[in-house]
């Protein structure tokens, strides 16, 4: 159960919430009226009930199962309270964005006039992005626009991205940039990239690891052409071949290729925008032997209308399999474009579909 949900357990919370009328609220719950007869969201605009004359219900189909009816207002009031959600989150971001100094969460909350506990849960339900995580997406990528410039002065690339030491900066530079900044600032130059090409079923397989992590995973009938990807990729870093040791590592990818059902544990060195991440994130979330359209995608990070964008977040990804866009198929189920060959992509989702569950495993083990 995740940490929103449970925060609506208890009749208390959810009456609070009531009080609040907390759009956060909404879809977790809903309370009817013993003497109207009807239900309606946390946050509807209705005249606040008596508390006595209060009931909750977890869903909707529960309380009209007991007996209720839906409140005329739960269509206009969705509608709006969603509007007005969007547009504060929105007008918070744009502040994020453009304040010369971080903004602790007590600072927004302020600006948004509500309580700390309760902007938390409104931006990440909104954004699918904490505050936090958001204003360091938004350093990270003001930095970035920074240090695009060669001329450009590190330090002052520092101050002006939002960051109030250098000390605080370097404590995060490898996480932001996946190098130190001059190397950053000069487009890869000094990073080292290890990397090797195996061989698996599906083709040849080429693995490469930054000093962060994970940076490309790359399928294709060619090595040749595998290497020559990841030179384009990352044009200014030195790329070393692996030792038998970083080899070891491309078996284990190799193994997961084989039988998906084993599990991936790799330090991924993912570097795009916090929408990107976002992607990849719910991505990672989709069970092995399962599948999501783009618009599933797009509902799971809170931005249903970003379906587009998510398709190109899908086709940024340059981690195959530990990142699997392979498991996207188009609304209607039928099986979509895949960057290492739509065979692949289809075979990959038959040995998932044939692998046995974790709990299959543990039985005949048993």
């Amino acid at each position: 159960m995740s940490a929103i949900a449970s925060s609506y357990d208890t009749d208390d919370a959810r009456w609070e919430a009531i009080r609040n009328r907390d759009s956060v609220a909404d879809g977790h719950f809903v309370y009817a009226v013993r003497t109207t007869g009807v239900y309606c969201r946390p946050s509807s605009s209705t005249r606040l009930p008596k508390r006595e004359n209060v009931v909750f219900f977890d869903t909707a189909e529960e309380a009209e199962a007991a007996g209720y009816r839906k409140s005329r207002r739960v269509r206009g009031d969705q509608t709006s309270v969603a509007t007005e959600r969007a547009a504060l989150v929105a007008r918070i971001c744009r502040l994020i964005d453009e304040a010369e100094t971080p903004l602790n969460l007590e600072d927004l909350a302020t600006l948004a006039g509500v309580s700390t506990f309760h902007f938390h849960r409104l931006f990440k339900a909104e954004t699918g992005l904490t505050p936090k995580a958001y204003a360091s997406a938004s350093r990270a990528r003001r930095l970035r626009e920074e240090l695009s410039n060669p001329d450009a002065n590190v330090t002052h690339a520092i101050y002006d991205a939002g960051f109030n030491s250098n000390s605080r900066f370097y404590e995060q530079s490898q996480q932001l940039l996946g190098m130190r900044a001059r190397e950053y600032r000069s487009g890869g130059t000094g990073t080292v990239i290890r990397f090797a090409v195996g061989q698996c079923s599906l083709g040849a397989i080429l693995v490469a690891q930054s000093q962060s992590g994970i940076c490309a995973i790359l399928i294709d009938d060619d090595p040749n052409t595998l290497v020559r990807d990841l030179q384009d990729q990352f044009p200014k870093a030195q790329l070393i071949g692996g030792d038998a040791e970083f080899e070891r590592l491309v078996a284990q990818v190799v193994g997961f290729v084989e039988a998906p059902s084993i599990g991936l544990n790799l330090p991924l060195d993912v570097r795009g925008t916090a929408f990107q991440e976002r992607v990849w994130q719910a991505l990672r979330e989709i069970p092995p032997g399962t599948t999501a359209s783009y618009t599933d995608i797009a509902k799971r990070i809170g931005a249903p209308k970003s379906m587009r964008a998510v398709a190109q977040a899908c086709g940024a990804n340059h981690i195959a399999v530990a990142v699997p866009c392979h498991r996207i198929v188009r609304q209607d189920g039928d099986i979509s474009g895949y960057r290492w060959g739509v065979d692949r992509k289809r075979e990959l989702l038959r040995r998932e579909a044939a692998a046995p569950s974790a709990e299959d495993t543990q039985e005949l083990q048993s």
